[in-house]
């Protein structure tokens, strides 16, 4: 008898992590959403409110005016002028204390996630050999040394490899000989995922 149930507690319990593993993910992502557009909808039409204070606000205004600003700013953003009145304008928040540090850094992160191609950001994915049996799974960010005095991009230069740690909880930065760096066929995106859940993900097979 209790082996009987200790076998369907076991059975249930299978079930149960096997819905968590579909529901977690999609209930997390939209409360991220609702979070983002509760947020900006809040923000933004406080804004409207304040600055139009006999306009009619609907809810939802917000968020609509939110996602114009940004599409207008996207579209701002091929044209020259706005390109030099942008730079202009980060000049002069380089130079404010604390801020230069908070807005630097966002701008930073939101410029890798706007990047389309392989420029800059993660550039390619590779395999950096510690021993002749570890390698660790990293994406390489710097390989012209020349603006720090060192040795171009010959082959006795190193890589600036960023070598992410699992579930996102942090990585290093290393500066490894090219000799050590080996190429992986994997896309930039396979690779984050496969580094994220410490290869768990299911994703492509690293290989051998």
């Amino acid at each position: 008898m209790k082996k009987a149930l200790r076998q369907a507690v076991k059975k249930l319990s299978g079930v149960f992590i096997q819905g968590l593993a579909i529901t977690l993910p999609i209930t997390l992502t939209a409360a991220l959403l609702y979070w983002l557009v509760s947020i900006t909808e809040s923000f933004v039409g406080d804004l409207i409110r304040t600055l139009f204070p006999d306009f009619e606000y609907r809810p939802g205004l917000g968020t609509l005016a939110a996602v114009a600003v940004v599409f207008a700013a996207g579209v701002l953003m091929n044209v020259w002028a706005a390109r030099q009145l942008v730079l202009i304008f980060d000049g002069m928040l380089d130079h404010v204390p604390l801020v230069k540090t908070i807005y630097g850094g966002l701008r930073d992160i939101a410029t890798f996630l706007s990047k389309k191609d392989t420029k800059s950001g993660f550039r390619k994915v590779v395999a950096v050999r510690f021993a002749s049996d570890v390698r660790l799974v990293g994406f390489v960010t710097v390989e012209d040394f020349s603006a720090l005095a060192m040795n171009g991009k010959d082959k006795s230069s190193p890589l600036g490899v960023y070598l992410p740690m699992g579930y996102q909880i942090g990585g290093f930065t290393v500066f490894v000989p090219r000799t050590a760096v080996e190429p992986l066929d994997m896309s930039v995106e396979d690779a984050m995922r496969f580094t994220l859940t410490a290869g768990v993900s299911g994703g492509k097979e690293l290989p051998a």
